[in-house]
C-alpha cells in the first residue's frame, strides 16, 4: 500500500494545478491509473475503482484521466474505434498486442527511439510524441492454441 501512497503528492498536486479538489475518489482513480501496467481502459478503472468508491462517476473518471494526461502522468492511446487505453509508462517505448485476448506489453528496447529518430532524420522530420503498436500473439494464447489441437 506505501507503493499506492508514495502516488498520493503527485495525484494531489496534478488536481489541485488544475483546480480541482483532491476527493477520496480522484486519488483512487490516479492510484489505479499510476499502478496499472495493463493499459486499462476508462470503464475498466470505473469498474474497480467503484468497488471501493461505489458513488463515483464515470464523468469522474474520465475528468480525471484527462487533467492525469495534460500533466504528462499518464498517456493515451487507441487500439480499436473509441476505445482509449491509458498507460503510466511514460517512456519511449513500443506496444506489444495481443489481437485474441487484448492483452498489452511494453517494450522498452532503445532501438526504437533509434529507428524513429533515424526515420525521421532522413525526411528531416522533428518527430515528437510517437506510438509504436506491434500486433500478433502472445504466448499464453499460443499455449492455450496448441494445447485446444
Amino acid at each position: 500500500m506505501s507503493n499506492l501512497q508514495d502516488s498520493d503528492p503527485l495525484i494531489i498536486k496534478a488536481l489541485r494545478g488544475k483546480g480541482y479538489k483532491a476527493t477520496p475518489q480522484r486519488i483512487a482513480i490516479g492510484q489505479f491509473v499510476l499502478h496499472n501496467h495493463a493499459h486499462p481502459t476508462a470503464q475498466r478503472i470505473y469498474s474497480e475503482v467503484k468497488k471501493v468508491y461505489p458513488t463515483v462517476s464515470l464523468a469522474t473518471i474520465y475528468k480525471t484521466v484527462q487533467i492525469l494526461k495534460e500533466v504528462g502522468l499518464i498517456q493515451e492511446f487507441n487500439l480499436e474505434k473509441d476505445q482509449a487505453r491509458f498507460d503510466p509508462n511514460m517512456e519511449p517505448h513500443a506496444h506489444l498486442v495481443c489481437l485474441q485476448c487484448k492483452s498489452i506489453n511494453d517494450c522498452t528496447d532503445p532501438m526504437i527511439s533509434e529507428i524513429v529518430d533515424r526515420m525521421s532524420n532522413e525526411v528531416d522530420f522533428s518527430a515528437g510524441e510517437w506510438n509504436f503498436n506491434i500486433f500478433g500473439i502472445c504466448s499464453n494464447c499460443r499455449r492455450k492454441k496448441s494445447i485446444c489441437d
